[in-house]
């Protein structure tokens, strides 16, 4: 069995299969409102792989213009993000260990070829605060590491249910993406990961 790094936390099956398709339907609202889009790169404007949208008071969003940032609307329609749905809510409570609410959800479809390269999750102001994210769908492999990119790296594989937090020391370890593997739940009609990362963004 292999020891996560401090800081790092994989709790597999936290959303039973009930909960899952709830959430699920919870997504799709959202979705509807803030409609899923193709992010590009800075600078380059290099398109990436996974489709995105957000809900919260505030959502992650990058362009080769203006770069990574938070913003209170969607980049393409102009209107405010929905709001994140109280299952959500109530997940984030019982396991980020955080007093005060996350401001962000950063929706990311994952299709059978997508994948997303190691980064940190330093665009927020509030560090204190862990980053919690939720898998839906196809398992995926998920590969973290330390705070410096040339750290050491493992594996695991992430399955529809899964949640993972990145917290205290790791709270900005690298961390992506390799590979999607298809075919691997039942859960989204047209086969696909979707993954939920809830985030504080400002300082209480």
């Amino acid at each position: 069995m292999q020891v996560l790094p401090k800081g790092v936390r994989h709790i597999p099956s936290c959303l039973d299969s009930e909960a899952q398709e709830a959430l699920v339907e919870d997504i799709r609202n959202v979705v509807q409102a803030a409609p899923l889009y193709v992010p590009t790169m800075p600078r380059s404007g290099k398109p990436m792989s996974v489709r995105m949208t957000n809900c919260g008071a505030l959502g992650w969003v990058t362009d080769k213009e203006r770069g990574y940032r938070y913003q209170p609307t969607h980049p393409l329609t102009g209107k405010p993000w929905p709001p994140i749905p109280r299952r959500l809510l109530d997940l984030w409570n019982t396991v980020s260990g955080y007093p005060h609410p996350p401001e962000a959800c950063l929706v990311n479809f994952y299709s059978h070829d997508a994948k997303m390269g190691l980064h940190q999750d330093r665009d927020e102001q509030e560090f204190s605060a862990p980053v919690v994210s939720v898998s839906l769908g196809d398992a995926c492999l998920f590969r973290v590491g330390g705070t410096n990119r040339a750290d050491r790296t493992l594996s695991l594989e992430l399955k529809s249910g899964d949640v993972v937090v990145l917290g205290g020391e790791r709270r900005l370890a690298f961390h992506g993406v390799d590979r999607i593997y298809p075919a691997t739940s039942a859960l989204l009609k047209n086969g696909g990961r979707i993954n939920l990362t809830l985030r504080r963004v400002t300082k209480p």
